[in-house]
């Protein structure tokens, strides 16, 4: 187990707030993250965790559950889907409980020690709040004078850039999937009108996004954006006042994997710099670009980008990535990452990377880290902090340790 001592240090010498953007955070680590989860975080005692992110010392967690408990398991809290605790001491906070009538997918810091939350859900704590709402860190309660106007489904993805907060999802209303709204009232800006269409399942969803300077980075069931072609991703210009969709395109995910599977890119993030970013899919053991991992560089131009590279697990799907810098961590419930010829086998040249790992960013190919997770549905959350790694999930065990359904790995 790691040392309470070593981990006190790490803090102390750390800045422990982030600002900005609640995707995996895009935050630049120097080294690789130790392979020994912090003993300090609570346990998630039911359910699964889909989303993290971290308003100044606090850690605010959300997903589907309805228990945790502290690291000790002496206490156990009732908590509706959404909790907090402490960064440093992994304390729940008893006075964070609000009680969220439905999943939580998407998290996002706020100013003024507040979080944004959004999910599929329509009203906490009694109070109508339709899929998105912010909430103070101190007491749970509901931010007065943020009004967002979210219809005709849910919430899967935000991200915060400034004094714009970028909504995704599969609603209609105030515009279909994908959204930029006033970050202090919820009112849609008039300015953004990207819409994604085509979608290759029922309806459009944006599963995940991410913001990165002057760079909106989305993927879902779409096929275009703004009636241009973009297959399942595209990258959307935020420099000017209204957004455009820039000129990046692949064909990358135009490809079919297994039939049940007819969208099948989950989760991206960009590198710290801005300069590339990855996407992570599921889709069955059919080669190609199904059940991977891909860089792509976000400023190259053109009507078929091709990836960087692309590490294969062989028939495992991937669900959540924090790029870093030092490494790319994925997370699903792979057997193995290197194994491009592998069809749910381990391949020539497969190395064993149970339900999480890590890809050298320049290479792509898996890093010697290996904590290992029990798989589970897998990974569905990563929070990249200046401490270290985070990560939600929906099984106990996480660097050969109980650590239910949240952890952390810090940096050593």
């Amino acid at each position: 187990m790691f040392a309470r001592v070593a981990l006190a240090a790490i803090l102390s010498s750390s800045a422990v707030a982030h600002a900005g953007v609640a995707a995996a955070s895009s935050v630049a680590h120097p080294r690789v993250v130790s392979a020994d989860p912090v003993d300090t975080t609570p346990h998630v005692l039911d359910g699964i965790v889909n989303a993290i992110t971290v308003v100044g010392r606090t850690v605010v967690v959300g997903g589907s559950f309805s228990e945790v408990s502290d690291a000790a398991r002496r206490t156990t809290y009732l908590r509706n889907n959404l909790f907090a605790y402490d960064l440093h001491t992994g304390r729940v906070l008893p006075d964070f409980a609000p009680s969220v009538s439905g999943p939580v997918y998407g998290l996002a810091a706020g100013d003024g020690g507040t979080v944004y939350v959004g999910g599929e859900f329509y009203g906490i704590d009694h109070q109508r709040a339709r899929g998105l709402a912010r909430l103070r860190v101190s007491d749970g309660a509901l931010v007065p004078g943020f009004e967002p106007r979210i219809g005709g489904g849910m919430v899967s993805t935000l991200a915060r850039h400034g004094s714009k907060l970028y909504v995704g999802g599969d609603f209609v209303i105030p515009r279909t999937a994908l959204a930029r709204l006033d970050a202090t009232t919820g009112a849609a800006d008039p300015d953004f009108t990207v819409t994604p269409g085509k979608p290759l399942t029922a309806r459009v969803k944006v599963h995940a996004l991410a913001v990165s300077r002057n760079r909106l980075l989305v993927d879902g069931t779409f096929t275009t954006l703004d009636g241009r072609s973009r297959p399942q991703v595209g990258l959307i210009d935020i420099g000017g006042r209204t957004a455009k969709v820039a000129a990046w395109r692949t064909s990358a995910y135009a490809r079919r994997c297994a039939p049940e599977f007819p969208s099948y890119v989950r989760g991206l993030d960009f590198s710290p710099d801005g300069r590339y970013f990855v996407v992570v899919t599921t889709g069955g053991p059919k080669g190609g670009i199904c059940d991977t991992a891909a860089r792509f560089e976000t400023y190259a131009k053109g009507s078929n980008v091709k990836p960087t590279w692309v590490n294969a697990t062989g028939g495992d799907s991937l669900y959540s990535v924090a790029v870093t810098g030092a490494a790319v961590y994925v997370g699903g419930h792979q057997r193995w990452l290197d194994n491009p010829r592998g069809r749910d086998s381990a391949g020539p040249g497969a190395v064993s990377r149970p339900g999480i790992g890590a890809i050298h960013p320049r290479t792509g190919k898996a890093l010697s880290w290996n904590p290992t997770r029990d798989r589970g549905i897998g990974v569905k959350a990563f929070y990249a902090h200046h401490t270290g790694l985070l990560v939600g999930s929906d099984t106990t065990r996480l660097g050969r340790e109980y650590h239910a359904r949240i952890g952390m790995f810090p940096l050593p």
